[in-house]
């Protein structure tokens, strides 16, 4: 999808444990970042639609499997009006930067909570956020969540 960058991770580890670097400033998806935050999805469920118009979004999985799936509503982008989805997972770990414009959300495919990290370029302002939500099952979105509950 047009914008979207999919960057594979990979663990360091010895002998105490394992470290995994997730953003670098000088990768080329480093646009800064306005707040870090840790949210969860449990199995079965699915978070999703949402977009943004002002910011960019960065996921990676810390723990668990996810199925991340996107909406290019954006006129002029060459994927326009196209889906695409991606796993992730903490034992195939990966960092997908969103552009602003695409519509997302994310569902749990494996048997446990996964966690994911999302770093947003810029800080969720409560009073007037930038975000537009649909419903994940009824919307005109040509995607398909295997989920059965959501929001």
């Amino acid at each position: 999808m047009d914008g979207l960058m999919v960057k594979e991770l990979k663990w360091f580890g010895d002998d105490r444990g394992r470290l995994m670097e997730i953003m670098k400033s000088t990768d080329d998806y480093y646009h800064g970042f306005g707040q870090v935050h840790i949210s969860t999805v449990r199995p079965g469920i699915v978070k999703a639609w949402h977009v943004h118009h002002r910011q960019d979004e960065l996921f990676t999985v810390i723990l668990g499997s996810i199925r991340m799936g996107f909406y290019d509503q954006r006129e002029g982008s060459s994927t326009f009006g196209q889906t695409t989805e991606h796993i992730l997972s903490s034992e195939k770990p990966a960092a997908i930067q969103v552009p602003r414009g695409v519509y997302h959300g994310f569902e749990c495919v494996g048997d446990q909570e996964a966690f994911v990290l999302n770093v947003p370029s810029m800080p969720y302002d409560r009073a007037n956020p930038d975000e537009v939500r649909a419903d994940p099952f009824q919307n005109n979105i040509p995607f398909k969540w295997n989920a059965t509950k959501g929001r």
